[in-house]
């Protein structure tokens, strides 16, 4: 054999032997992460990771594997965070490490064009943006938007009395006006508002493309990326929502512009926003795209967690004899609870807790954080750059925490007079009442907002109005299904109909004279 030859055939088996010891490593756990499902070459767990309903699965892992277990994903590691110690321990204690986020192609880089505020990387502008986002809605600050949630609750009575079968409807006008008028300073008064609908339908598309196996493969394989956009259509359809929104997003924000220009917007988040741009100098675009997240947050968590209420109203009946009782007691008929009423209604108090714990609309706390170093936890090795997912539903269905805890019951939460924000910083991981806002830096900034709007809501639909099920032909009751949830980022339960009527005729009419002073 020729020397030329020889040396052609050494150097191809030297870089096949090369190649295979490097691609044999991907997709295989090493021995010093967390415990997790047995691993392929190559893929890792990419075949175990479900397609529908994936927090069953999730939960399933964590009581097989641990409170911190690992999915390996190609070249991405993924740690399920699934107890309320490790989630105190390293999302806030460790907070400096694990506020990240991983670098998604398909939901940021082209969905979002790198300017959605829930994706952003951790770093000066996501700090820049938090800070803004903290001083309009921290928990004095938000006070300010009471009388607006007092307003959008007098249209959902209004609504729930005129067009009850509309309720899935009117849950997400309430929530999506509540956030225009704090976000934009004008209200949203109708369900088929065009705004409103595309709001829901991109933040539904969204969740859909980014969770795509498409999304997922190019995050998992990034060499993917570089392939045709006629190979991945994903990649073609991110690219128009893209369009679609930043159009939307755009267009109300330099309206709020010209509306501060022309002295004739209310007190809301763009005005603070307009004026922190003159200091910051971010484009209008970063900005149109900061306020939309803000949209998208209050718009569809409110909504899909009163609808899960109602769910849980006609599962457990018994919920709302008690909660009627303790109103009755407290308020009577001759007038609607506010929020002056909070602390004498503890029960109230106790269903919106229960509420959120029971049918979170993270299951799996959303988009995952991610680590910015290497980490040791337990002795296991947390890599940087590794997925962080906070496994909310299995920590909201630990025995060891909740008793019988696909029961709705409000009591186990009698007693506790902390908001959503104060458990939270409880140093005490165990007297958390919920992880459904998240964790550490990257905690929900509008949980003092939405557990007024949830208060305020589930305590005058339940001093105005029963909630019961349907009946069949023979006269059963048809009850909704509690455990089935839609998909995407953001869940709910399946559709379900649900008898709304109220309680009384003077009820009716407080409602009806109530809007009228409006």
């Amino acid at each position: 054999m020729a020397l030329g030859s020889l040396v052609a055939v050494v150097v191809g088996v030297a870089f096949l032997a090369s190649a295979y010891v490097y691609w044999s490593g991907i997709g295989m756990r090493p021995k010093d992460f967390p415990p997790g499902p047995p691993t392929l070459p190559i893929i890792g767990n990419i075949h175990q990771l479900p397609t529908s309903q994936p927090h069953k699965q999730f939960q399933k892992w964590a009581e097989e594997y641990g409170p911190v277990f690992s999915l390996v994903l190609g070249t991405q590691v993924l740690i399920v965070v699934s107890n309320d110690v490790a989630i105190k321990e390293l999302f806030d204690k460790r907070s400096a490490i694990y506020s990240d986020r991983l670098e998604m192609y398909i939901g940021q880089t082209l969905c979002s064009g790198g300017y959605r505020f829930l994706m952003l990387r951790y770093g000066d502008n996501w700090r820049m943006f938090r800070k803004l986002g903290h001083q309009l809605l921290n928990a004095q600050a938000s006070k300010i938007y009471v009388p607006y949630q007092l307003l959008e609750s007098k249209q959902l009575m209004y609504e729930l009395l005129h067009q009850p079968e509309m309720f899935f409807e009117s849950f997400r006008r309430y929530s999506n006006s509540l956030s225009t008028h704090i976000i934009y300073g004008w209200r949203t008064v109708k369900h088929d508002d065009p705004r409103l609908l595309q709001v829901f339908e991109g933040f539904y598309n969204f969740g859909l493309l980014a969770q795509t196996g498409a999304a997922a493969l190019a995050d998992f394989f990034p060499i993917l990326r570089y392939l045709p956009d006629f190979l991945i259509p994903t990649k073609t359809r991110a690219k128009a929502l893209h369009q679609k929104e930043m159009k939307m997003y755009l267009d109300l924000w330099l309206e709020a512009k010209r509306s501060i220009e022309a002295g004739t917007i209310k007190d809301c988040m763009c005005v603070d926003m307009a004026k922190q741009q003159e200091i910051e100098g971010f484009t209008d675009e970063q900005a149109a795209y900061i306020a939309g997240s803000f949209l998208e947050a209050g718009s569809d968590t409110t909504a899909a967690t009163l609808y899960g209420f109602v769910c849980a109203l006609l599962l457990f009946p018994e919920v709302q004899a008690r909660a009627q009782k303790e109103l009755d007691e407290v308020i009577g008929s001759s007038r609607l609870p506010t929020l002056d009423d909070e602390f004498s209604l503890p029960y109230i108090r106790a269903c919106v807790k229960e509420s959120l714990r029971w049918m979170p609309t993270a299951v799996l706390g959303g988009v995952p954080h991610a680590t910015t170093r290497e980490d040791i936890y337990n002795g296991y090795r947390i890599p940087a750059g590794a997925g962080i997912v906070n496994n909310v539903y299995a920590i909201h269905m630990d025995e060891n925490r909740y008793r019988n805890p696909r029961a709705f019951n409000p009591e186990r939460f009698l007693g506790d007079s902390q908001s959503a924000a104060e458990a939270a910083r409880n140093p005490d991981p165990t007297a958390r009442d919920h992880f459904v806002f998240g964790s550490g830096r990257r905690i929900c900034l509008g949980m003092h907002i939405a557990e007024r709007s949830l208060f305020i809501a589930i305590s005058r639909m339940l001093w105005a109005f029963e909630f019961r099920p349907e009946k069949d032909g023979q006269g059963n009751d048809i009850l909704p299904d509690g455990e089935t949830l839609t998909e995407g980022l953001s869940v709910h339960p399946a559709k379900f109909n649900a008898k709304i009527i109220p309680r009384d005729a003077t009820r009716a009419r407080m409602i009806e004279s109530e809007m009228r002073f409006e």
